[in-house]
């Protein structure tokens, strides 16, 4: 079940896309708001949702710079009756650009899309390995996922640190990032995905490996690497 949030300034697109939501098979409401400080609050929290549908044009915070806050909590798909701010929002990762006004097939094929992905997810879970291509011409090299220490992205290579050795294959951070089990993997960084099987320690703004090897931690993916984390904290329910 894909937990759906909707921001919008604009209540009757907040309806349309309520309505939308209650006769897709698999969709539940999480919430929305007309206000996008409130929205802050409800994505952000403990319970974030797995689909934000956000407007662009906002008064207080623009759907551009809320979709920046929001990135390491949920998918975003963009909503805007302006189709100029289709590039723009793909420059912010967002998974799809929905042009007002939306209708029930172009919503149900986004949502089709991200299901599939989804699936994937989940399937990636109980992966153990996978392929790349290498440099030598129809040859792949498979790839122990318990070896990889952390991705690091390259232009338009990314570059695999692994305990038995590195390689670039032609592949972006985005794309590795669906294969790698979200329980074990994290993204800390626009440029990097790390193993916490790996992780010695936390630092502010920092992550230190067991090699001692230090990655910082984006601005944007910070607090939600910290909850990811903080399930795993242990701490004395004495008083000091």
């Amino acid at each position: 079940m894909l937990r759906c949030y909707i921001i919008d300034d604009e209540y009757h697109s907040v309806e349309i896309l309520i309505s939308y939501i209650a006769q897709t098979p698999g969709l539940e409401l999480a919430g929305y708001a007309t206000n996008p400080l409130t929205a802050l609050n409800d994505i952000t929290g403990v319970h974030p949702p797995d689909v934000t549908f956000l407007d662009v044009e906002m008064p207080e915070l623009s759907g551009m710079e809320v979709a920046g806050l929001v990135k390491p909590y949920t998918t975003v798909i963009f909503t805007t009756s302006f189709r100029e701010f289709a590039v723009e929002a793909f420059e912010k990762e967002a998974f799809d650009f929905l042009p007002k006004p939306i209708s029930y097939a172009r919503f149900r094929q986004s949502i089709s899309r991200i299901q599939r992905e989804q699936e994937k997810k989940i399937t990636s879970q109980q992966r153990e390995f996978f392929f790349v291509k290498s440099d030598v011409r129809g040859k792949m090299v498979k790839v122990a996922i318990k070896n990889i220490i952390y991705v690091e992205g390259a232009q338009n290579y990314i570059k695999i640190h692994m305990t038995t050795g590195n390689m670039m294959p032609y592949l972006t951070i985005n794309e590795i990032e669906e294969y790698l089990p979200s329980t074990q993997f994290a993204r800390i960084h626009q440029s990097f995905i790390v193993n916490n099987e790996f992780v010695k320690a936390v630092e502010p703004g920092r992550v230190i490996l067991v090699n001692d090897h230090s990655l910082n931690i984006g601005r944007y993916y910070k607090d939600a690497y910290l909850k990811k984390i903080k399930g795993d904290l242990l701490i004395s329910r004495r008083k000091y």
